[in-house]
């Protein structure tokens, strides 16, 4: 059961892959809009230079990819080589293609934007990533976090790095692009949020069990994590603790697997907006 759900996982990643690369490549590029994030670097340089896009794509990614590894493990670096691969031979082949999408820019960019999102969200779903911003915010949040010993969301991280993005298209290409690109972010965005339900913001794990102990010390040695750990009582069950730990989407497959390790606990995820102290 476990082997079926993770072949589909990657399956969902490849598909989400090709939905991107072919939102990017025949609807955003052509319609003068580019992709956000490290493909929207990627985009600025292969512009700016006359270089294949394809390629570039993936060699902007690497450094991510590599950064993640160190950071979120074997498991997501597997997964984003995958999804990277397949959104670069994926723009490789959609270049080649004679498409054109008779209808204005703005409505041509909404559409792709839609489709994009769509793509990117069954990548996140499934524990993929494509765009190397998303990692940058993951580390930057978690280095915080272990200095400070709060949590933060990734939201301002990726919105300071795709507003440079912005910045740098309005300046080296055109406005009408930066706007047009800029509306391909707030499509993609919602889209994705609405399907992750706010990926980029702190999540909550809710975990009830009878054995807190082996749960309690994967997640220091696994995430770096601590947890909140309250005594409550079941109906049926009895005696347990309810142990609350606040990590990032990035960090949900690995929560998911320490969870999964331990029979026998009931866990629920959540959505935080804002942490006080």
């Amino acid at each position: 059961m476990k082997k079926t759900q993770g072949i589909l996982q990657y399956i969902f990643i490849i598909v989400g892959a090709i939905m991107a690369s072919f939102s990017v490549a025949l609807i955003i590029l052509p319609n003068d809009a580019i992709d956000y994030g490290t493909a929207g670097v990627a985009i600025i340089i292969s512009k700016l230079t006359g270089l294949s896009l394809a390629p570039l794509v993936f060699l902007v990614f690497i450094p991510f990819i590599i950064a993640g590894h160190v950071v979120l493990g074997k498991s997501f670096t597997i997964k984003a080589t995958v999804g990277s691969l397949t959104y670069t031979l994926g723009i490789h082949f959609f270049e080649e293609i004679p498409f054109e999408l008779n209808t204005e820019h703005f409505l041509a960019v909404a559409f792709g934007g839609a489709i994009l999102g769509a793509g990117l969200s069954l990548i996140l779903r499934n524990g993929g990533c494509i765009d190397g911003s998303e990692i940058l915010a993951n580390i930057v949040v978690k280095r915080l976090s272990d200095k400070t010993g709060r949590n933060y969301s990734m939201t301002p991280v990726l919105l300071a790095f795709n507003a440079l993005v912005y910045f740098t298209v309005f300046f080296t290409i055109d406005m009408t692009a930066a706007l047009l690109s800029l509306l391909v972010y707030v499509v993609a965005t919602t889209v994705i949020d609405h399907y992750t339900d706010h990926f980029e913001a702190i999540k909550q794990v809710t975990i009830i069990t009878q054995d807190p102990d082996n749960i309690i010390a994967d997640i220091k040695k696994q995430l770096n994590k601590t947890c909140t750990i309250m005594d409550s009582r079941g109906a049926i069950a009895g005696e347990n603790n309810t142990l609350i730990c606040y990590i990032s989407y990035f960090e949900l497959p690995i929560m998911k697997d320490i969870i999964s390790a331990n029979a026998g606990s009931f866990s629920t995820v959540s959505t935080i907006d804002e942490i006080l102290r």
